[in-house]
């Protein structure tokens, strides 16, 4: 008896840790037959638990939502109270690690019967922590949908709206969920576009899961960062600018990495990239990471036009002028330090 409740509480927790597993592979990790699994998730069944179970040769086991919170782990009032809490905690980031927050609710919700999500929501929507300034509002169910398909490698579907209120429709593989500046960000691997991409997963909507599985790609946890250090980045500058230069697009994304996003091939021979910043020197900076002796033009408007030809004007003037003579106590200085 102990052996079967400790292979039992076993496909438990691969059910949990998984979205979908097919039946043969339960079978290798638990070292039993197929017949032995589907006994055991009878057994589940009996004590609470909604497993699916899915024909076919791409077929096998999902955990799904009970009509009750299953025995041994929380009443219903604790079940809410604890995911309101992980809500709050991972719209908030008042805790470090923000995925094992992340995960841990979409754990709980994927076993909370509808009505205490339902609660979960309403109740969430009124608790605000005092002292903490909220970002955009995130949907807490396309949260978790997201960190399951992420934990799980499963592509899924959305809609998204941009920042330009463009709504298109996307395929991907989620690859990391990450909170930066009061927003969650969802880097993944766009099947359309095929390359990366980063959204804001409060423009995110209509989140469909596939239950198609992918092998994901290798990322470092500095590239992830990196992802999503340019997608805060990308948002409406006070001083923007588009700079068309003559690189063909391919050889401008090899040399800016993800600091390309956003460029477009205007013809073969030349790409438009938008830069911009708070105000016309950080415009200008940008600017000068285009390389050297590629010839571009750019429509920066004004004022800040005038503003960047004058500042440009008279650096020209400073680097042409002779050099301002070093001050006498800067030559014992600098002679001082000469060796002998």
């Amino acid at each position: 008896m102990a052996d079967t409740t400790t292979r039992a509480l076993s496909l438990l927790n691969l059910l949990q840790t998984h979205r979908h597993w097919p039946g043969s592979e339960l079978a290798d990790r638990l070292g039993v037959t197929e017949r032995t699994v589907r006994r055991d998730v009878e057994r589940l069944r009996e004590l609470g638990y909604r497993i699916e179970s899915i024909p076919g040769a791409a077929g096998g086991y999902r955990l799904e939502a009970g009509s009750a919170v299953p025995p041994l782990l929380l009443t219903d009032e604790e079940a809410v109270a604890m995911a309101i809490g992980l809500r709050v905690a991972a719209s908030q980031r008042l805790v470090s690690g923000p995925e094992t927050t992340i995960t841990a609710l979409a754990k709980l919700e994927q076993v909370l019967p509808a009505p205490l999500r339902r609660r979960v929501a309403a109740l969430a929507e009124t608790v605000q922590p005092a002292g903490l300034n909220a970002g955009a509002a995130v949907s807490g169910e396309v949260l978790g949908e997201l960190a399951l398909s992420t934990r799980d490698h499963e592509r899924v579907r959305f809609t998204y709206t941009a920042a330009s209120g463009e709504v298109t429709h996307r395929r991907v593989e989620p690859h990391a969920l990450a909170p930066a500046d009061r927003h969650w960000y969802l880097l993944c691997w766009d099947l359309d576009k095929d390359d990366w991409r980063t959204f804001r997963v409060d423009r995110l909507a209509d989140v469909a899961h596939t239950r198609v599985l992918f092998e994901p790609k290798p990322l470092t946890p500095e590239q992830i960062e990196e992802f999503i250090f340019v997608a805060r980045s990308w948002v409406r500058q006070a001083v923007e600018a588009d700079a068309v230069m003559e690189l063909p697009f391919d050889e401008m994304r090899e040399y800016f990495g993800q600091w390309g996003q956003g460029a477009s091939a205007e013809d073969a021979t030349h790409t438009r990239w938008p830069v911009g910043g708070s105000d016309f020197r950080e415009t200008m900076y940008g600017l000068s990471w285009i390389p050297a002796g590629v010839e571009y033009t750019t429509d920066l408007a004004s004022p800040a036009r005038e503003e960047l030809r004058e500042t440009l004007e008279r650096m020209l003037r400073a680097l042409d002028a002779p050099a301002p003579p070093v001050p006498p106590e800067r030559v014992s200085a600098r002679e001082r330090q000469l060796p002998a």
